[in-house]
């Protein structure tokens, strides 16, 4: 059952890292300020359900993967660290800049360059969960094929 966990919080937090690039691009390019500040509120409250899932994958990984060794999961702990240092030196701090600059009403240019930031740091973590996701399933689709030919052979 710990396998299921760590797949369901790492795709809660590929699927907010996602909702909040999405609805940022969105809120950027096509509607108001106030979309804006509607988006960067949101992003700032629903930040605390992705730190939890985060750790709880990381977490949850470290613990299946412990005394065990192979390319895959070498992969997933070095993304897993990019993905958490990108997360707390400029995810974070840029998520809150922006929640205060835009619920002040200061929509300019240091806005707009953290904004950049930001985006480009998410691109990073979806691209980074994305990457760990594929190995996750590569790795469970090993045991499950073992698991088939045990039971055929039986």
């Amino acid at each position: 059952m710990k396998p299921a966990y760590h797949a369901a919080f790492g795709a809660l937090a590929l699927l907010l890292v996602t909702t909040f690039l999405t609805a940022t691009l969105v809120s950027e390019l096509l509607l108001g300020q106030s979309a804006i500040v509607t988006v960067k509120t949101g992003i700032v409250y629903a930040m605390a359900l992705l730190i939890v899932s985060m750790a709880a994958t990381g977490g949850s990984g470290f613990f299946l993967g412990k005394g065990r060794s192979s390319p895959l999961i070498a992969r997933k702990i070095g993304r897993m660290r990019i993905i958490a240092g990108n997360g707390l030196i400029v995810m974070l701090p840029s998520a809150l800049f922006l929640y205060f600059r835009a619920t002040s009403g200061q929509f300019d240019n240091t806005f707009y360059a953290v904004q950049a930031l930001e985006l480009a740091g998410s691109a990073t973590q979806l691209t980074l969960l994305s990457l760990n996701f594929r190995d996750g399933l590569k790795m469970t689709e090993k045991k499950r094929s073992i698991a088939r030919r045990r039971a055929a052979g039986a």
